[in-house]
């Protein structure tokens, strides 16, 4: 049976936050309570989200598997396959040309083309 220990407010695996504080966070010398309440923090903001992103996908699944139901034993017809796609959200217009910028990276990274791996000839 699985232990629960609280952190932060949030319910975690004892054995992970035991490895987490013992084998990582205290190796990196980080605060192990400043660890959790920035992870309570994030999970705060970004489970909301998450959630309502689930909820969308699976609106949209059911609209594709009814879409699929209604059209069984009728030949693919792919205009308008694409047509329902876009209809729901699932098929977006490609975004126009943009640029990424870099910052703080190596040179061997942000400029220079070429294979980066390493891997020794034996």
């Amino acid at each position: 049976m699985t232990e629960y220990t609280i952190r932060a407010g949030l319910k975690v695996d004892s054995a992970l936050a035991n490895m987490l504080e013992r084998d990582v966070l205290s190796v990196l010398g980080r605060d192990v309570d400043a660890f959790w309440n920035g992870f309570a923090a994030a999970l705060a903001d970004f489970v909301p989200r998450n959630r309502a992103l689930l909820a969308k996908r699976d609106a949209m699944q059911a609209q594709i598997d009814a879409w699929h139901s209604e059209r069984r034993g009728q030949p693919h017809d792919p205009a308008a396959y694409k047509a329902f796609l876009t209809e729901i959200g699932y098929l977006v217009p490609e975004p126009g040309d943009f640029n990424i910028g870099t910052q703080n990276v190596d040179p061997e990274i942000a400029t220079m083309a070429g294979p980066q791996l390493v891997v020794p000839i034996l």
